[in-house]
């Protein structure tokens, strides 16, 4: 059996050009990114979801492997990859700014922990919330509706030379408003809560400035604020499905999928 140059370039290429995009969402959306996943984990997932699609995709351009055409293939599909998985950090980055909120209005904020989802350290009540939205994120199968929108991708953009233009990325950055909107949302029943509590011990300390406010109003304050926390826990659910709602529907209107 003989192959042509050719021939070996379509069939390569029919793997390597869908993997880099699938890549590149698996490099940055949630669950996937995180730094507790190996990198050679990413790399099987990768291979294993563009193998399982390849028979359902349109015919790949035929691009010679090593040539400048090759080049910009590989970052057009690369950047469709991460700016899917990116749009979804967004989200985390929003529940995770509402926590910072909220554990600086409870006195928490000096209490922080390494985030294993990026690496860095955020305040304890932040990767509080951030667990329980992936816990919601997992049960509302985000991560199955994400795969979905890709394998879509290739139908409504396949792949090409062309891709991604700047209006898109102009929709994610104005969509991005909504890591403050989100984390204000999050934060507002207790920011509201201890400003109440605040202004209260305000008052006592012009009325008896003979008691040690700073004594008992550092541990009533945390005290509150873990009640107003118990109480609006039920209201995150509904904020962060909304979200990652959100989300979606700005992924399907830059792939072109509705």
């Amino acid at each position: 059996m003989v192959f042509t140059s050719s021939e070996i370039t379509a069939y390569v290429g029919t793997l390597l050009w869908p993997l880099f995009r699938v890549a590149g969402l698996v490099m940055t959306a949630p669950i996937f990114a995180a730094r507790t996943v190996p990198v050679r984990v990413r790399l099987g997932l990768s291979v294993a979801i563009t193998v399982m699609i390849l028979p359902i995709m349109p015919p790949a351009p035929q691009v010679e492997l090593f040539s400048a055409s090759a080049f910009f293939l590989v970052a057009q599909q690369l950047l469709i990859g991460v700016l899917m998985g990116f749009t979804l950090q967004i989200v985390l980055a929003a529940i995770v700014t509402g926590g910072q909120v909220v554990a600086m209005q409870m006195g928490l904020g000096f209490a922080a922990m390494v985030d294993p989802q990026n690496g860095q350290q955020t305040p304890v009540l932040s990767q509080f919330y951030v667990i329980m939205v992936v816990l919601i994120y997992l049960a509302m199968n985000g991560h199955l509706v994400l795969i979905e929108v890709l394998i879509d991708s290739f139908k409504t953009m396949p792949v090409s030379m062309t891709g991604l233009v700047a209006n898109d990325f102009y929709k994610v950055v104005h969509w991005a408003a909504i890591l403050f909107s989100g984390a204000v949302g999050i934060a507002i029943p207790a920011i509201a809560s201890l400003l109440i509590v605040n202004f209260t011990f305000g008052i006592m300390t012009r009325a008896a400035p003979q008691m040690n406010i700073f004594a008992i109003g550092f541990p009533l304050t945390m005290l509150l604020g873990y009640g107003v926390i118990f109480a609006t826990l039920p209201s995150v659910v509904p904020q962060s499905s909304n979200l990652f709602s959100g989300a979606y529907r700005l992924l399907r209107s830059i792939v072109g999928g509705g």
